[in-house]
């Protein structure tokens, strides 16, 4: 078994599509007149799915039950540099953290929907098998 997709619930389609579209390199493979789109960014008929439930919908609160985050992997540093880069550069807070099994990039979408971007640093020679709950925090110097 393997998760095929996630489903999100958004507020406004074209801000969401927008958003995926130039912070992780999605592409639409089907849209349901603006009510479901479907994205991908590989060779998968999509990754994530989106509906759009109109912009009076509440937020996610921070303390609520339900999705902390969606993650992505990308396949190596540069793409996760290029990825920081393109989020800085369009004014998104992000929080870059070492779990030295990763380094992962954590934004919010547009509605509030928590986005992991990582890159896997367990077979690099400072890596390890396992998370063990020690995180530091990645400098814009480590992410040139």
């Amino acid at each position: 078994m393997r998760i095929g997709h996630v489903h999100l619930k958004i507020r406004d389609m074209e801000k969401s599509i927008a958003f995926y579209q130039n912070y992780l390199g999605m592409k639409i493979t089907e849209n349901l007149n603006n009510a479901f789109v479907f994205m991908s960014a590989g060779e998968m008929h999509h990754e994530l799915a989106l509906q759009e439930v109109g912009e009076s919908a509440a937020l996610p609160g921070r303390h609520d039950v339900g999705l902390y985050h969606v993650a992505f992997e990308v396949p190596n540093k540069q793409t996760l540099i290029k990825t920081y880069q393109k989020i800085k550069q369009g004014g998104i807070d992000v929080y870059p953290v070492d779990h030295r099994i990763s380094w992962a990039l954590y934004f919010n979408d547009p509605d509030g929907n928590g986005v992991e971007v990582y890159w896997d640093t367990r077979k690099l020679p400072r890596g390890v098998d396992k998370w063990q709950g020690k995180d530091r925090l990645l400098t814009d110097e480590m992410l040139k």
